[in-house]
This record gives C-alpha cells, sequence and structure tokens, in this order.
C-alpha cells in the first residue's frame, strides 16, 4: 500500500461493504463498533449492505429484539450500537458530550431540577407502559409541569438517553423506534474501566475503519488525542500500521489479504446513504472524497450529508431517489463525467439496493 487510493479500497474492506459481509445485523454494527444514524432509514440500509441477507428487516428486527439499539453513545449524535455495549460507550464517550451541558441549559431555560424532575416522571411512565414514543413521553412531561416548548422536550429526552436511563429500542405498527429503559430493556451491560474502554476504542475503530488516524479516531470517538494515543499503545500489538505520505494509518493485520481476495468488487461502483461510515467515521476524508468535491456531499457545510457513489474506493458523485413506486429512478450528480460503464452500474446497483 503506497498511494491515498489504496487507503479507499482497503476501507471498503474493513467496513465490510465488499468482501464477505457479516452473517447477522449485529454483528454487522458491533463490528464497526458504532454506525451513524441520524438518519434513521438510511442507518438500517448502511447495516443492511453490510450483511449476508441484505434487508432492512433484518436490521429492525434486531432493534425490537434489543440485540441492537439506537442511543447518543458519543459526540452527542444518534448512533446504532450493539446493546451490549451502549453502557461503557455512554460512561467513556458519552460523558464528553455533557461537558456543555450548562450553557445549553442556560440557553433553554432549564436546571438540574427541572432535568431531575424529568427522570422521576419518564421513569413513572415506563413502569406502566414498558415503551413509549417521543410523543407520548413530550406529554406526560407537560403534565407533569416539565415545559417541553421548543428545543427542551428534545434536549431533556436527549439528556435523559446520555445519562443512562432512556435509550431508543423496538419500534411500533408505523416504524417509529419506541423509548425504553435502559436498564430495562439492555439487562445484561458490559462494564469496562476508562482504560480498558480506550482501548477497546482503539481496537473496535482501527478493525473496523482502518487504515486510519489516531486523528481519526479522536474525532470518531470525540475523544482527545491523548486519550486515543493511550487506547492505540494498549493493542497497537494487535495492528499493522502503514505510513503513506508521512502519515501513519493502522488496520486490522487482515484486510489487505481481503482486499487482495475483492479486488474487483472494490474496484466497483457502490451506493451509499448519507451519513454512512464510509464517509462520517474519519476526520480527514480527503483519501476517499477530492477536497474540491467535499461541499457537494454536504453543502453548505449544514451537516446534512448526501447519500455518495463510490468508485474504486472514492466518492464521484451524489445521488438521490426521485419519484415513488414504480416511477422511482435515480438522480446522480457526477463531480466529473462518469464513464458510460460507471453511470450504467450506478442504475444497476441502485436496482438492488435493499
Amino acid at each position: 500500500m503506497t498511494t491515498p487510493r489504496d487507503i479507499g479500497l482497503l476501507r471498503l474492506c474493513a467496513l465490510r461493504l465488499v468482501g464477505p459481509p457479516e452473517p447477522t445485523a449485529t454483528a454487522a454494527v458491533r463490528r464497526l463498533g458504532a454506525a451513524q444514524a441520524q438518519d434513521y432509514p438510511g442507518a438500517l440500509l448502511s447495516v443492511a449492505l453490510r450483511t449476508v441477507g441484505r434487508q432492512r428487516a433484518e436490521v429492525e428486527a434486531a432493534l425490537d429484539a434489543g440485540s441492537v439499539v439506537r442511543s447518543w453513545p458519543m459526540r452527542g449524535t444518534l448512533h446504532l450500537v450493539a446493546a451490549d455495549d451502549l453502557r461503557w460507550f455512554l460512561d467513556t464517550a458519552g460523558v464528553r458530550a455533557l461537558k456543555g451541558v450548562g450553557k445549553r441549559w442556560e440557553h433553554l431555560g432549564l436546571d438540574e431540577a427541572q432535568a431531575e424532575r424529568a427522570r422521576e416522571i419518564v421513569e413513572q411512565a415506563l413502569a406502566a407502559t414498558r415503551r413509549a414514543s417521543r410523543s407520548h413521553l413530550l406529554a406526560v412531561l407537560a403534565e407533569g409541569g416539565v415545559a417541553v416548548t421548543g428545543q427542551r422536550g428534545y434536549h431533556l429526552l436527549w439528556y435523559l438517553s446520555q445519562t443512562g436511563t432512556l435509550v431508543l429500542g423496538p419500534t411500533d405498527g408505523a416504524g417509529e423506534q419506541l423509548f425504553v429503559r435502559l436498564d430495562d430493556w439492555i439487562p445484561e451491560q458490559r462494564r469496562l474501566d476508562h482504560d480498558e474502554a480506550l482501548a477497546e476504542f482503539a481496537l473496535r475503530f482501527f478493525t473496523g475503519h482502518g487504515p486510519a488516524t489516531v486523528q481519526d479516531l479522536a474525532r470518531w470517538a470525540g475523544a482527545t488525542v491523548r486519550d486515543a494515543r493511550a487506547g492505540l499503545a494498549a493493542v497497537r500489538d494487535q495492528l499493522e500500521s502503514v505510513t503513506v505520505e508521512g502519515i501513519e494509518y493502522l488496520m486490522d493485520p487482515s484486510t489487505p489479504d481481503r482486499l487482495a481476495a475483492a479486488r474487483g468488487e472494490a474496484d466497483g461502483v457502490l451506493l451509499l446513504p448519507g451519513f454512512d461510515e464510509f464517509v462520517l467515521g474519519y476526520g480527514d476524508r480527503t483519501a476517499v472524497v477530492p477536497a474540491e468535491f467535499a461541499d457537494r456531499i454536504v453543502p453548505g457545510k449544514n451537516g446534512m450529508f448526501r447519500a455518495t457513489v463510490v468508485h474504486g474506493g472514492q466518492v464521484v458523485a451524489v445521488w438521490r431517489w426521485t419519484g415513488r413506486g414504480q416511477g422511482r429512478t435515480v438522480d446522480v450528480e457526477p463531480f466529473t463525467e462518469l464513464a458510460p460503464t460507471v453511470a450504467a452500474a450506478v442504475q444497476a446497483r441502485a436496482a438492488g439496493l435493499p
């Protein structure tokens, strides 16, 4: 491996987008460590693309069964995680997202007393119903005297999830995820001390995302570079290091062999949803997204990442569905002119998406 282009190809293998997929949705999520999930339908697609069955329904089934959950485990951002990983994620990475909560409370007119009153009300409600929609919890909070106007309601549910009371688990008949009590929904929870957790973060990230850098790990986990380096030091002997243009990258030692076995697939065309880890999982995306086209993926840096077309390990276009039902078609916005074979492959890939 000597060029930046190889980095993208190897990442496709590590992320299980090419080569042998994972047997289940839970295994796919565990492999990634966490899968970005602000866009719920996109998150289902991201995980489905990494499994043998390639079915969104299998991912929802994992959520309904409680083996995968959706919460705010790190960076204050929604992710899918394996259920038994959530507690140590929150204890290690989640706590960092709480450091700025005081300023947020001041802006929203909240305080600790209101937050704890909200916790009491929500726990009482879930003791009776076991699971509840967001709208139901907001209603009972309002009835209990805790104002949920503006962004207050969302923030309170976020805070109660971030501090280990709530988690998004099963879906209702309409596909909406319901809130449940974390301790009820996940009776068996892994507990790791701080050093063990830093090591686990490093191992999961580099095996599931590598080749990547220490800075990528720090950004992904919302950790300090110091903590990222400490975690890496504990697991470095389980990883392979390679230097490209003076930058050190770490990865699973088996990843180059996976690429060799799946080179034709890796060189082909993939359609990924917005927020997929192939783009969102790294602080520095220039190895797969040319800098001059970065704003095409997230216009105006508004935080809304568009779905991408990948060819040969490089993002070459963005895409979206237009129309509905049998009249639905793929609208592609290439960064530069696509070769006819690539354009045709985009249509074929779209037809085969889960």
